[in-house]
């Protein structure tokens, strides 16, 4: 097959950034110059910029408008607006060898905390050893959960925040927040899953910034 034929069949290349409301002005200027302008369309998912050269770039406020739109003369303007309120979130985010919670608020940490906690990988062994491994990977499962609600609740309860923000493992995250220690957090209006590494400290800090910005998800040209 001509090379080209073959790279013609591969998915373009998708990344995600993340871009203070302050910023978004310059880099909507920066991404139209490299790309030999763009126009701007705004749809259901946010804002997307389709530039001349193919690639796109959809821009995402960080939480919804609940009747708090933001101002501005154009809809980039009023995006940053509105990702610059300082509106409150919870961040939970977990990993089978780690956690970090927080209370955000403009990018910046009210109040955090961060540990660590060991879950097994899974194993491809077979017989009575795999399933004396399934429990312990489960008991560590359960401990991990059990943990982190605990704290959770207890940072949580340093301040209030309107929204929740769930990162890292999907399915433990689903799972802490189902323990009956954070009942009243659960029922908060969730933002979308933060896929974030290990959750040490400087990665929830680097989290909470991220998680009051514009989720930037730019999908790169095709080659001709």
């Amino acid at each position: 097959m001509p090379a080209r034929a073959a790279a013609g069949n591969r998915p373009p290349s998708v990344r995600t950034a993340f871009v203070p409301g302050s910023r978004l002005a310059g880099w909507v200027e920066r991404f139209g110059a490299a790309h030999g302008g763009c126009v701007l369309h705004d749809d259901d998912d946010g804002l997307r910029l389709v530039a001349a050269d193919g690639a796109e770039a959809l821009l995402q406020a960080p939480w919804p408008v609940d009747g708090r739109p933001g101002r501005g003369s154009d809809a980039v303007e009023r995006l940053a607006s509105l990702a610059s309120q300082p509106r409150r979130l919870g961040l939970l985010l977990v990993r089978r060898g780690g956690y970090g919670l927080g209370i955000a608020a403009e990018g910046q940490l009210l109040a955090s905390k961060a540990g660590t906690r060991y879950v097994q990988s899974r194993t491809a062994a077979g017989g009575q050893s795999q399933q004396r491994f399934a429990r312990r990977r489960s008991n560590q499962a359960d401990a991990l959960v059990e943990a982190v609600a605990v704290q959770a609740a207890e940072v949580f309860g340093r301040g209030s925040f309107e929204y929740l923000l769930p990162g890292g493992d999907r399915a433990l995250a689903d799972q802490v927040l189902a323990h009956p220690a954070l009942q009243e957090y659960a029922r908060l209006p969730r933002l979308a899953y933060l896929d974030v590494a290990e959750p040490k400290a400087a990665v929830v800090k680097k989290a909470a910034a991220d998680a009051c910005s514009v989720r930037v998800q730019v999908t790169d040209a095709q080659p001709g």
